[in-house]
């Protein structure tokens, strides 16, 4: 029989975790949240890491959710850190073959009133729009990119402003994710935390420091409902 101990742990529904409780906006992450650009990511990063020299990405593991210089500077001297940086995106600008939007957006964008949502990506913003076009999503009128800040995922900065941007407090904010690093950014600057799986699995999502609050399988499991009081979060 498992040792209780060390088996994963169990994340509650959104339904559960949020029972009660409203929100005044939702932010979403963009990529693995909103729209599904892995194949492009993958296909971008491999050329990229051979042009490099470097290994395959699976083994230095590409960090979902955080800024690509970042991760760049984590694999290359310094020196070559800004042309590598310029070379990754400049391919994904011209690369988003097979970017679609996933299951369940659609819906959550279209019941959430303008100033009730927003989009945090790590991308830049012409990558961002990039994307967005590719994969056919309408930009809220709120979207804060790596442009935005000068520190991104997993620093609160991103979040940070787009409570701001939207006239809200971050700690009446929900945030939802698919990556560590975006889940510790939210919960840095203050905001409750809905993970959904795709670019994770349930348990690394589950075992991520910190955890999210709660977690789905995609937005197609989860419904928002708008009410005066603010916004509500229940399984769908």
């Amino acid at each position: 029989m498992p040792d209780p101990a060390t088996a994963p742990r169990a994340l509650p529904t959104p339904g559960v975790a949020f029972a009660g409780r409203t929100f005044d906006a939702v932010l979403f992450d963009m990529d693995g949240t909103l729209i599904d650009s892995v194949p492009a990511v993958d296909r971008n990063w491999r050329r990229w890491a051979a042009e490099h020299g470097l290994p395959d990405p699976e083994e230095f593991q590409i960090q979902h959710g955080t800024p690509a210089r970042t991760l760049i500077a984590e694999l290359l001297p310094e020196d070559r850190v800004e042309p590598a940086y310029e070379r990754i995106h400049a391919l994904e600008l011209e690369d988003n073959d097979g970017v679609t939007i996933l299951p369940g957006t659609r819906d959550a964008l279209a019941v959430l009133p303008p100033g009730r949502q927003a989009i945090v990506t790590s991308c830049t913003r012409p990558l961002a729009a990039a994307r967005m076009a590719a994969s056919g999503l309408a930009a809220p009128s709120v979207v804060v990119t790596a442009d935005d800040v000068a520190r991104g995922k997993p620093d609160p900065d991103p979040f940070l402003l787009g409570a701001e941007r939207l006239g809200v407090d971050p700690a009446r904010c929900l945030v939802v994710e698919d990556a560590p690093a975006g889940i510790a950014a939210a919960r840095a600057a203050g905001c409750a935390t809905l993970a959904v799986t795709g670019t994770h699995s349930a348990a690394e999502l589950a075992e991520a420091s910190p955890a999210p609050d709660a977690l789905a399988t995609g937005l197609a499991a989860v419904r928002f409902v708008v009410g005066p009081d603010g916004v509500r979060v229940t399984d769908a």
